[in-house]
C-alpha cells in the first residue's frame, strides 16, 4: 500500500477513538474511548492492530472503556481480533473457573484477601505476552486490578540485590495436596502421574511423588529477563509473590503451624536454594507498591496488558464482582520467540 493510503488509513481508524492518559500524572494505563456511540469494537480492534500494538509496545497498559462488549463471547472475538488464538491456563497457580471457549474468571479468592503484584506465569519456561482483562461487573467498593511497571521495578532495586538475583536467579518450591492450594490434577490438568512427569522434564523441572500421592516440585528460573520486542530489561518473576512473608499475617501462621517450610505449598528461594533475606523482601513489596497504579474498573473496561513489561494483583472487594480473563501470544523461554 503507498505511504499516503496507509497514513489516510491510520488517520481514519483513530478518528474513530479518543485516546489519553489515565491520571493527571500522564502514567498508563493509556485510556481509548469510542469518539461517538454505535462504534463496533471487535471490527475497529481487527483494523487497527498496528494501531494497538504500536501502543502497547511503548505504554504497556491499555484501558478500553465506553465500548459495548457485553459477554465473555464478545470479550474473546475481542482478543482473537487483536491477538489471534487464546491460551489455556496450564500449569496453573491459582484458582480460576473456566467460563467459556478460553476465557476464565480472575483468581477465585476469597473477597476480603488482597492479592500481591505477578506476572502470569513468569515461573514458567512459557508465559503469555498478553493478558486481558474485562469488568463483566464491578464492586461495590475496592477490587481493582492494580499494575506495576517492571521497569520501574528494576530501576529502584539496589544494584547489588539485582546482581544477586541475576546470578542466583530463583528457585519455585511447590507441593501440590488435596485441600491446601491446587493439586497436581487441577495445575497440570489430568490425572496421570506419567503426563505430570513427561511435563516437568520437558520444562526444566524437578519433581519427586510424596506419600499419599502428593507431588513436590522445584524450578530454577531468571528473575531479571529482556523483553523480546523492546530490548528492555525487565523485573519478571513470582519470588516476591510465592513467598510465604508476601501471605496475610493470619494465613502465613496458620500455614507455618501446620507445615514444615518444606512442605509449604509455594515458596520462593534464590536459585542456589539458600533463603532470601527478610530484608531483600522487604524491599522488593516496598518497590512494587511504589511503581503501582490503580483505577476503579468500570462495567464493560477490558484491560491489555503487556505481560512482560506490567505485574498486576487484587485488591479486596465490597460486593458482586466478575473480572474474565483471557490471555495470547505464547512466549517460549526455551525456543526464544513467540509461538503464535
Amino acid at each position: 500500500m503507498p505511504l499516503r493510503h496507509a497514513k489516510a488509513l491510520s488517520l481514519s481508524l483513530e478518528s474513530f477513538i479518543q485516546v489519553e492518559p489515565s491520571s493527571s500524572e500522564g502514567r498508563p494505563p493509556l485510556v481509548i474511548r469510542p469518539a461517538a456511540g454505535g462504534i463496533d469494537l471487535i471490527a475497529w480492534a481487527a483494523s487497527a492492530r498496528e494501531f494497538m500494538e504500536e501502543n502497547l509496545s511503548k505504554h504497556g497498559a491499555l484501558l478500553l472503556r465506553g465500548f459495548d462488549i457485553g459477554d465473555a463471547d464478545r470479550f474473546e472475538r475481542f482478543i482473537k481480533a487483536v491477538s489471534g488464538e487464546l491460551l489455556e491456563y496450564n500449569e496453573r497457580s491459582s484458582p480460576r473457573s473456566h467460563v467459556s471457549g478460553r476465557i476464565y474468571t480472575s483468581t477465585d479468592y476469597p473477597e476480603d484477601q488482597n492479592i500481591f503484584l505477578h506476572n502470569e506465569n513468569s515461573y514458567q519456561n512459557m508465559w503469555p505476552m498478553r493478558i486481558y482483562f474485562f469488568c463483566l461487573t464491578p464492586p461495590a467498593s475496592g477490587g481493582e486490578t492494580p499494575i506495576a511497571d517492571c521497569r520501574g521495578i528494576i530501576s529502584r532495586i539496589n544494584a547489588k540485590i539485582r546482581d544477586r538475583f541475576l546470578r542466583k536467579q530463583v528457585m519455585y518450591v511447590r507441593n501440590y495436596m488435596y485441600g491446601i492450594g491446587l493439586d497436581w490434577r487441577t495445575v497440570f490438568q489430568t490425572t496421570e502421574q506419567r503426563v505430570v512427569e513427561r511435563h516437568c522434564r520437558r520444562a526444566g523441572i524437578e519433581f519427586e511423588w510424596k506419600d499419599g500421592g502428593h507431588l513436590r516440585t522445584r524450578a530454577v528460573r531468571p528473575a531479571i529477563v529482556k523483553h523480546p520486542h523492546t530490548n528492555e530489561t525487565v523485573w519478571f518473576n513470582h519470588a516476591t509473590f510465592f513467598h510465604i512473608s508476601t501471605l496475610a499475617p493470619g494465613i502465613r501462621e496458620a500455614l507455618l503451624g501446620a507445615f514444615k517450610e518444606e512442605d509449604l505449598p509455594t515458596n520462593s528461594y534464590y536459585g542456589d536454594g539458600s533463603p532470601i533475606e527478610a530484608g531483600v523482601l522487604d524491599d522488593l513489596r516496598d518497590i512494587y507498591r511504589q511503581e503501582t497504579v490503580r483505577f476503579p474498573w468500570k462495567r464493560g473496561d477490558i484491560l491489555m496488558l503487556d505481560n512482560m513489561l506490567w505485574a498486576h494483583g487484587r485488591a479486596a472487594f465490597v460486593g458482586p464482582r466478575q473480572i474474565l480473563v483471557g490471555m495470547s501470544n505464547p512466549y517460549s523461554r526455551v525456543e526464544g520467540h513467540v509461538l503464535a
